[in-house]
Parts: C-alpha cells; structure tokens; sequence
C-alpha cells in the first residue's frame, strides 16, 4: 500500500512541469502546484500526465488566488478597506477569512482620484478577486474588473439600494443616491 501524502491548505505540492498538472483542491502560484484543502494528495496518471489533485472530506475551501470571493466590508481609510471573506466561487465558508481591498485595486483608470468612501461603506456586500499573497494572514483583494465591486448596499437611512450606474447606488426607500463601485451583474445564457 503507497505511503498517503496529508497535507493543509497552502502547502506546496511540487513544480508545474509538462509531467504534472493541477487538479481538484490545487492552485498554481508562480511554477508550483499548492494545495487548497486540507486532506490527501492523490495523483492521477492520464497518459503522459500526472494530474495533482487534493482530496477532503472536510471541503474545507481556502481562497487561493485568482479567485472569486465575496465579502463583506468592515472597516475602511483613505488608503484601504477591510473585509471579511464569506464565500469562494460560490461555496459557502465555514469560517470567514480576513481580505483587504487598497485603493490601486479599486479599478484599473484614474487611480489617483479614488476616493475609498466613494466607492465602499462599512458593511457593503462586494465581489473581488484574490490576488496573489504578499503577507500571512490577509487576502489582498481586487475589484479591478467591470463584475468586481459592491453587489449589496444599505443605504445611510438602513434601507436596500439598488444600482443605477457604475458608480451609483439608490435607495429603495428614500430614493437617495449614494456613490459606491458597483459590480455589473452578467446574467446568464439560462437565464434570458
């Protein structure tokens, strides 16, 4: 029986070279495959390939970088905003993850003219990518892209808002509009 290899999210598995690619519970940052589960590293053999993947019992799912998070805002400077990371391309965590959003990875133009409070508030529902770990501890976090950004906004009376552009939200209640950078929402295909 072959020796079980176990192993915890973040931990490197081996260098990505054309014998080895990335499967289930992985991600690549730089040249090396790392894991994104907690559990046990299988290895796949297709053809001339030998496909990492991590299996779990316990799916517990780590943000690794390049993906998609939700989170909900915090705190937030003039300089960055806080957040707490609730769920990973979709799934649901068992336990939130601390991310921070600085004002460069707020959107790609007029970098210079960001105004934090202009784009976010303290509790603002927003979607952002992982970008890759620079600390321990801290997911440093993007909205650069037109479907990053907020996505649920109360407005400063407590009520629901609702987009209006790119950069507006309104009150459902008081029609007040308040600046925020909003996500485009993509429908899908199915839903049409």
């Amino acid at each position: 029986m072959e020796n079980k290899i176990i192993c915890v999210p973040g931990q490197r598995l081996c260098r990505i070279d054309p014998t080895y690619a990335m499967g289930q519970g992985t991600y690549k940052r730089q040249d090396y495959i790392y894991s994104s589960l907690a559990g046990i590293v299988n290895i796949n053999k297709k053809n001339e390939t030998s496909v990492i993947e991590v299996i779990s019992k316990d799916r517990t799912v780590v943000p690794a970088p390049g993906d998609i998070v939700t989170a909900m805002v915090t705190t937030l400077n003039q300089d960055m905003c806080k957040c707490l990371i609730t769920s990973v391309n979709g799934h649901e965590l068992n336990e939130t993850y601390r991310g921070s959003l600085r004002k460069q990875d707020v959107r790609t133009k007029e970098i210079d003219k960001i105004e934090m409070l202009q784009c976010f508030r303290p509790g603002d529902i927003i979607l952002a990518k992982v970008l890759p770990m620079t600390e321990a501890h801290t997911f440093k976090l993007t909205t650069a892209e037109n479907e990053l950004g907020v996505v649920i906004a109360c407005s400063e009376s407590g009520h629901p808002m609702t987009p209006i552009s790119w950069t507006e939200m309104k009150c459902t209640v008081t029609n007040s509009v308040e600046c925020r950078k909003v996500a485009k929402i993509v429908q899908d295909d199915k839903d049409k």
